[in-house]
């Protein structure tokens, strides 16, 4: 068994949850990388959003105060699924404890997400998960699944 990246090491992959926002929001994506889709309910993140980001098919979680991020939490995730997930986003990316609202009316809770570090690639438009799925979600799928 691999040891966790550094990325990993204060994540507790029995009890913690990932906000995701991004590409990872789709079912297919998820079942390409772990071969399953997790528990997933919807969330927001207050004060962020998904970014549009230079040259890139996806976004990057940014401060946005008055913003909301839009987006799923992912529960359940066994130890080797959050190192594939780790090891699938981009080193531009952060995981931090992130306050969260559940989309069900729950109250707000601290879990992790990975947040984008490198500022001189955010545009000033979020991006559109719906504009994702209906121009490049079967291609960049059909890429992962290849693997």
């Amino acid at each position: 068994m691999t040891e966790p990246t550094i990325r990993l090491s204060a994540v507790d992959p029995t009890a913690d949850a990932l906000f995701v926002y991004g590409t990872l929001r789709f079912g297919r994506i998820l079942a390409a990388l772990l071969g399953r889709v997790p528990s997933t309910a919807p969330a927001g993140a207050a004060g962020w959003r998904a970014a549009a980001l230079t040259r890139r098919p996806y976004p990057g979680l940014v401060p946005a105060p008055g913003q909301t991020a839009s987006g799923l939490l992912l529960s359940g995730l066994s130890a080797r699924e959050w190192r594939v997930l780790d090891d699938f986003e981009d080193d531009e990316y952060e995981l931090v404890p992130l306050m969260v609202e559940s989309g069900t009316g729950g109250s707000p809770g601290t879990v992790w997400s990975y947040i984008w570090a490198a500022p001189d690639e955010v545009l000033p438009g979020n991006w559109e998960a719906d504009s994702f799925a209906e121009r490049q979600l079967d291609r960049y799928a059909a890429r992962l699944e290849g693997f």
